[in-house]
């Protein structure tokens, strides 16, 4: 399996991915109403606007979508470029998402390692990764545990 950055012939396979790092967190992490709202967001208006986000974020640093490729896409890290991450004045992974079937086989290793290269290589007030995990998510938290990630702060929200 290589690691590469991202470039725009990817789309599809991305998109495959992103519908099933959605599909697999609403569904694995809050019954029934989580996993009918994720898939209900999977619009094809919502594929445009994503892709065109992975886009912009790409032109302001091709490394932020790393995928894991053989024959297909199996998996990604998307690290937000530096200009974007000074909302939190950190680095953020946005996502990280290894397809079910090439789990266990170091793929997610290679990708937080290339997410934690590039967020090194960020300038920014301080030197971290941070990342939101959905609680529910035993997997992820262990995998995130493993890396030494710690609880930092909280983040909140509320319908509009």
């Amino acid at each position: 399996m290589d690691l590469r950055p991202y470039e725009p012939a990817d789309d599809d396979a991305l998109w495959e991915l992103k519908e099933a790092f959605e599909t697999d967190l609403g569904a694995g992490t809050g019954g029934e109403e989580k996993a009918a709202t994720y898939e209900a967001k999977l619009t094809p208006a919502y594929r445009e606007r994503y892709l065109a986000w992975v886009g912009r974020c790409v032109a302001d640093d091709p490394r932020c979508v790393t995928v894991a490729a053989g024959n297909d896409l199996v998996g990604y890290a998307f690290v937000l470029p530096e200009r974007l991450a000074m909302v939190w004045d950190a680095a953020v992974l946005n996502e990280l998402y290894v397809a079910p079937e090439h789990r266990g086989t170091g793929i997610a290793d290679d990708l937080m390692d290339a997410a934690c290269t590039l967020a090194r290589d960020q300038d920014l007030p301080l030197d971290r990764l941070v990342l939101d995990v959905d609680p529910e998510n035993a997997r992820a938290q262990a995998f995130y545990d493993r890396y030494g990630f710690e609880p930092w702060g909280e983040m909140v929200a509320r319908e509009l």
